[in-house]
């Protein structure tokens, strides 16, 4: 499978991510437990410091103490994590910069794929 990539700014970002399908397989955790997908920690470490990552997930407070755990168990950096997130789309709206920058990015993955992302920072942008 050929990677997607984008092109961000070299500002410090926002990272906004799901959880089931996206960094661990899709209800792996009904299913006999939780599993990483292909390249998932890998993405996950290369985020800089200095940017936020938030997971948002369906699972519910129930899941909460056991999810938290297995993910910093697998070295999955997070700087919130939300439960009980509807099951329909995640809408991000935000403004473009003066100079044109797009402040958002939108990227669908195929579930339980991975994080088969390359990231390309653009100095000049």
């Amino acid at each position: 499978m050929s990677k997607e990539a984008i092109t961000l700014s070299s500002l410090t970002h926002t990272w906004i991510l799901d959880l089931d399908g996206t960094i661990l397989k899709h209800n792996g955790y009904k299913q006999g437990g939780d599993e990483l997908l292909p390249n998932a920690r890998e993405f996950m470490q290369s985020i800089p410091a200095d940017d936020m990552v938030v997971i948002l997930t369906a699972r519910t407070e129930e899941h909460r103490e056991s999810t938290i755990s297995f993910l910093k168990a697998h070295g999955i950096r997070f700087d919130h994590i939300i439960f009980n997130a509807p099951m329909g789309e995640r809408v991000l709206i935000n403004d473009s910069k003066p100079s044109g920058l797009k402040m958002s990015v939108a990227v669908n993955l195929p579930r339980d794929t991975g994080l088969n992302l390359d990231i390309n920072i653009d100095e000049k942008m």
